[in-house]
């Protein structure tokens, strides 16, 4: 049984790291070499295919290839691009041309008209940071990154200290209307936020809110409470009840406990909530739409790869280093608080003796 669940969580890791591997490659190569090979051959030269016009204009000599890569066989027509090897001549109606392995040409006796030479060649692998220079710079990735930190971050710590105050009274506290307001936060776990928002940005607008980053955290703190509230609860309710107790006989304030004894006790919880949230928060794109807006100094990442999309479609070493940009922070956070997910969630199912 131990075999099998090895092999079952190596088979999981290697799903879940292979394609972000190949996403980060990708993002490291050019056009030609993304169209001419896959990402798993990265390490070795790419047989690419172009073309160059000479002849206009009196161009008559000049280098097809870049640096380093070297031709394997050129062409005169769309039809047959290849159908020469380097150093051949061939007879065309301007005259005469010829290119060398090196990729320069020569065309003899030009008509005027120019034509098309259609080269292939060995590129040499090379991985480069250009792409991620293009979007951050030009693209406006940059500054749709740090829009997205500064709805991220406090739309993820204000849940979290709303929400451990009203678990810790819902679970060591008693207090009148405490069984009904269990049961409210019960039913708003299965209320669709979609169903709130226009009714919210109409309350926003109403008490001078408008769109901008305060409204954008209200909202989404609003809509993580019910979780957070619930998830936190549960972990709380399951804490040991003779700890609370000594320090209540002891003098202690309900503040003193919950800030003393309940928070560092339930930092496991807290972590994955925080996960939970962060996550949600940094991949929405409708709640910021809706509350923040569409102007490109409020796009957040998720609005600045839809608009990509439609834009860049084709241009996947773009994509791809944006995609790899606006998972590099969910990873981070991920890797420093994975510890305390499984913890967090599984430490308050089954109660302790």
């Amino acid at each position: 049984m131990s075999r099998a669940v090895t092999i079952a969580v190596a088979l999981l890791v290697l799903l879940w790291t292979v394609p972000t591997l190949g996403l980060l490659v990708t993002s490291l190569r050019d056009r030609d070499q993304i169209a001419a090979s896959g990402w798993w051959r990265a390490g070795l030269p790419a047989t690419v295919s172009g073309f160059v016009r000479v002849g206009d204009q009196g161009e008559i000599a000049g280098q097809a290839l870049r640096p380093g890569e070297r031709l394997v066989a050129w062409g005169t027509s769309s039809r047959a691009p290849m159908a020469y090897r380097p150093g051949e001549t061939v007879q065309v109606k301007g005259g005469q041309v010829s290119v060398t392995a090196d990729g320069r040409y020569r065309l003899t006796a030009p008509n005027g008209r120019g034509m098309r030479i259609f080269v292939t060649a060995k590129v040499p692998p090379k991985l480069t940071l250009d792409n991620y220079r293009r979007v951050i710079g030009v693209e406006g990735l940059g500054r749709a990154f740090l829009n997205t930190l500064m709805v991220t971050v406090p739309a993820t710590v204000l849940p979290i200290l709303i929400a451990a105050f009203a678990a810790y009274a819902l679970a060591w506290m008693e207090f009148p209307g405490r069984a009904l307001l269990g049961a409210a936060l019960a039913g708003l776990l299965v209320v669709p936020l979609q169903l709130a928002l226009i009714p919210l940005l109409k309350f926003h607008n109403d008490i001078g809110l408008g769109k901008g980053y305060l409204g954008i955290w209200f909202a989404h703190t609003g809509f993580g409470l019910p979780v957070a509230i619930y998830l936190l609860r549960g972990y709380m309710a399951r804490l040991p009840r003779e700890i609370i107790e000594s320090a209540r006989i002891d003098g202690a304030s309900e503040l003193q406990v919950f800030r003393g004894i309940v928070l560092p006790l339930s930092f496991p919880a807290l972590a994955s909530f925080a996960i939970f949230q962060f996550l949600w928060v940094w991949n929405d794109l409708l709640v910021a739409t809706v509350f923040l807006g569409n102007r490109p100094d409020q796009l957040v990442m998720t609005g600045v790869l839809r608009e990509m999309m439609g834009a860049r479609g084709g241009e996947w070493e773009i994509l791809a280093a944006s995609a790899f940009v606006s998972i590099t922070v969910p990873l981070a956070v991920f890797f420093v608080l994975q510890k305390y997910l499984v913890r967090g969630l599984l430490a308050g199912a089954v109660k302790g003796g």
